[in-house]
């Protein structure tokens, strides 16, 4: 049971004792010295740019990787591509790239269950939509989804970008931006419904320079009983349109703290997305290349 508590700036006011915390594993990180490892294909091929959001997935067999590729500039076909790796480092495109090119799809992430893969995109006026897929490579849209208010009435018009979903005890519960100025959550039953928590942004920009301008959740992971919302943001420390890597904990998706070690990766490298490698984390930052921060025990970090 929790106190009455109240958010602001994105800050939980008058939370409840038992607050959770940072574990240095998922906040402390170190750049790999053979950065980026994953580059657009450049001109002349379909994917000559990527840009936002990618997704990897570590399963049994490897590393799968989803990104965005497109040729510049801004054109109307965002389209996806695929790519393999034994290592994490060292990747293969996929021969019969772009695996799906029939809807614009970007910044996605990639969430498996029960044999299916599901893809939660930003489709075409950064509108989110899902897609599914048996294999990583063949995928079928299902359409735009559905989030309404918590009275059931449909959102206001206009974006609903960057979803981020985790999948607990038949629950789907979805974090998602408007303009990038808040974060929102949601949750369905059926992948078909969504329905506002609260009506009101469970995450909000500022107060800190580093994040006072927008804020956009990429990715929500679970670990050791609590909550951790890897976010990119930008400030007014360095100008408004330089991301940076941060981190936010919560007991339950709705009350939010933020680290006060934020950012945990320096402008400039963004849509970070934590992977456990076997011995340790390590945080691959997709925005235009794919660059690697190496966590406290990932095989490749060199100790200093």
């Amino acid at each position: 049971m929790f106190v009455c508590a109240m958010i602001v700036g994105g800050m939980l006011l008058g939370q409840a004792a038992g607050a959770p915390a940072f574990p240095k594993e998922l906040v402390v990180f170190q750049p790999y010295a053979q950065n980026p490892v994953f580059e657009a294909a450049g001109p002349g091929h379909w994917d000559e740019a990527i840009r936002e959001r990618g997704w990897i997935l570590h399963e049994e067999d490897g590393y799968h990787l989803w990104y965005t590729g497109y040729n510049p500039p801004e054109s109307n076909t965002k389209s996806l591509g695929y790519a393999t790796s034994k290592d994490g480092i060292n990747w293969e495109r996929y021969p019969g790239n772009p695996v799906f090119f029939g809807v614009w799809t970007e910044d996605m992430m990639v969430v498996k269950e029960n044999g299916t893969y599901y893809m939660f995109a930003e489709g075409a006026k950064d509108r989110a939509h899902l897609l599914t897929s048996p294999d990583r490579i063949h995928w079928t849209e299902q359409g735009p989804l559905d989030i309404r208010k918590n009275n059931g009435e449909p959102i206001a018009a206009g974006p609903y970008g960057t979803p981020a979903v985790i999948y607990e005890n038949g629950v789907w519960s979805l974090l998602y931006e408007r303009d990038d100025l808040a974060v929102w959550l949601a949750t369905s039953r059926d992948l078909k419904v969504w329905t506002n928590v609260q009506d009101e942004p469970v995450i909000k920009p500022g107060p800190d320079a580093y994040d006072k301008v927008m804020i956009a959740v990429n990715q929500v992971v679970k670990y050791k009983g609590s909550y951790y919302a890897y976010y990119h943001a930008t400030g007014t420390e360095k100008g408004s349109r330089r991301w940076s890597m941060n981190v936010a904990a919560s007991p339950d998706l709705l009350h939010w703290t933020k680290y006060p070690g934020n950012p945990v990766i320096p402008p400039d490298y963004s849509s970070g997305i934590l992977v456990n490698e076997g011995t340790g984390f390590r945080m691959y930052c997709m925005h235009r290349a794919v660059s690697i921060f190496l966590g406290p025990g990932d095989s490749l970090r060199v100790e200093k």
